[in-house]
C-alpha cells in the first residue's frame, strides 16, 4: 500500500470593502510545493465563512467582474431577505455560498496544480461587512 499523507494550511486573505473575485492560485500552488513535493493526490479548498465560496473561472479576462454582476443579478443587495443584520441587503450573501460552493477539490499530478488553461482557483467575497477571511487549503496525496 502507498504511503498517504495528508497536510493542511490556513491562508489568510484581506478582501477589502468591496464585492471581489480573489485569485488563490499562487497560494495554492506554494502551498503543494512544500505539502505535495512531486506526488499525485487532491486539493481540497474550503472557506469556513457562511458568506463566501471557492469558484474554478478564468480571471483577467471579464469573468470575475462577470460573476458579481451575475450573483447582484441572481441575488439583489436590498431589503427583501429575512437574514437582515449588517450592510442592507447582507442577507443575500448568506445565500451565495448554496450558489458558490464553499469548497472545491481539484488534482494535483506530479505536485502541481492540475488547472485548465485559463482556470484559476478563487475565492468569492460578496460580504462588505467582513474583510478577512481564511481559507484551508488541504492536500491528501500519496
Amino acid at each position: 500500500m502507498a504511503d498517504t499523507t495528508f497536510t493542511t494550511r490556513i491562508v489568510h486573505i484581506r478582501t477589502g470593502d468591496r464585492e471581489t473575485v480573489t485569485d488563490l492560485t499562487g497560494e495554492c500552488e506554494e502551498f503543494l510545493r512544500e505539502a505535495a513535493a512531486g506526488r499525485d493526490g487532491l486539493l481540497n479548498v474550503f472557506v469556513p465563512h457562511a458568506t463566501a465560496g471557492v469558484a474554478v473561472l478564468e480571471t483577467g479576462a471579464g469573468s470575475d467582474d462577470d460573476l458579481i454582476a451575475a450573483l447582484h443579478g441572481l441575488l439583489p443587495a436590498d431589503d427583501r431577505w429575512q437574514h437582515r443584520h449588517g450592510t442592507p441587503g447582507h442577507g443575500r450573501d448568506h445565500v451565495v455560498p448554496a450558489l458558490v460552493a464553499p469548497h472545491a477539490t481539484l488534482p494535483v499530478i506530479g505536485g502541481r496544480l492540475e488547472l485548465g488553461t485559463w482556470q484559476s482557483v478563487c475565492l468569492v467575497d460578496t460580504n462588505v461587512d467582513n474583510v478577512n477571511r481564511h481559507v484551508r487549503l488541504s492536500f491528501f496525496g500519496g
